[in-house]
């Protein structure tokens, strides 16, 4: 029993990182051991778990797949992202500097942590860490496409955005935004259950989860020291993407007000929480009382995910 909490502890703490724009719950999969475990299960649904199924062997398919141990870390995740969806869109909307401050920290914990694993630094191992890193700096830096509702770029989509899902430091939904797809599938699409943007890119997720399982899984048995530095280059990477001082511009309202929390507002001073997908520019913090808040905010950060790995640790 205990087990299980702890492994819906696990899914629960990724469940509300994958709330967060530029967050992958991979990352908190890597920290706290079950990362390969997943991998490993849901490559297990092959062939093999097919025919258990069509054979009514359904104790014999949920050995073979792990089915308990998915039901519970997912279980937990779904928890996760529906008890903290709103909490989250509340702080983005009216603190944004002070919650990606904390998430800011949260990485800069999780990069540190997710090293500790690797048994052996070496230059392929170096190498990996760099590769990782500069990929990701990289695709903080692309400029989104123009949207595209072709058939078979909507299943790319759904492939790239359930591997970069799966993979620590790579968010799923902001890859989808560099694909230039965000608003027609996670917006649209899912609000009106628009089956025809939906079927594709389901279609493509399947499928992307099932093949890159294979993929990261031998990885993970043939190079681990290295598969594990190239995702905390990953990790490390996304970190341009959570400076919490950023300059936002509407790409067609021109560069909006902020009040003092980071909060966009109207020229009366009202939130604004209908804010569509907008540029941002990183910039240097001003050194006053709300900078010294923020630090506060990485720290306890910080201290979460020691919290974290120590309770993983002991599972």
């Amino acid at each position: 029993m205990k087990k299980h909490i702890i492994l819906a502890f696990k899914g629960f703490s990724m469940g509300i990182t994958n709330v967060i724009p530029g967050v992958s719950g991979g990352t908190i999969a890597l920290i706290t051991g079950i990362f390969e475990d997943i991998i490993t299960s849901i490559k297990s649904f092959n062939i093999t778990a097919l025919t258990l199924i069509m054979k009514g062997k359904f104790k014999e398919f949920a050995e073979h797949v792990n089915l308990w141990f998915l039901l519970t870390v997912f279980g937990g995740a779904i928890l996760g992202v529906i008890s903290f969806a709103r909490v989250l869109d509340f702080l983005f909307v009216n603190y944004p500097i002070f919650t990606w401050s904390f998430f800011f920290g949260l990485i800069i914990a999780s990069v540190f942590f997710v090293c500790k694993t690797i048994e052996r630094w070496n230059v392929p191992v170096i190498l990996s860490f760099i590769v990782g890193t500069t990929v990701a700096l990289v695709i903080s830096f692309l400029n989104p496409a123009v949207e595209n509702d072709n058939f078979f770029y909507l299943i790319l989509c759904g492939v790239v955005a359930i591997c970069s899902m799966i993979l620590p430091g790579l968010s799923g939904s902001f890859v989808l935004i560099i694909m230039g797809n965000y608003q027609l599938i996670m917006i649209d699409a899912v609000t009106t259950l628009n089956i025809s943007i939906l079927a594709p890119v389901a279609i493509g997720a399947v499928g992307g989860l099932l093949a890159f399982s294979y993929i990261l899984s031998w990885l993970f048995k043939t190079f681990k020291n290295q598969t594990i530095a190239l995702l905390a280059g990953f990790i490390l990477g996304s970190l341009l993407l959570l400076w919490p001082w950023k300059k936002s511009v509407d790409l067609n309202a021109g560069e909006l007000l902020v009040n003092k929390f980071g909060a966009f507002v109207s020229e009366s001073g009202q939130i604004l929480e209908n804010v569509k997908v907008i540029a941002t520019q990183q910039i240097i913090p001003e050194i006053d009382t709300m900078f010294f808040v923020s630090i506060a905010c990485m720290l306890l950060g910080i201290a979460t995910i020691y919290c974290i790995e120590k309770i993983a640790r002991k599972a």
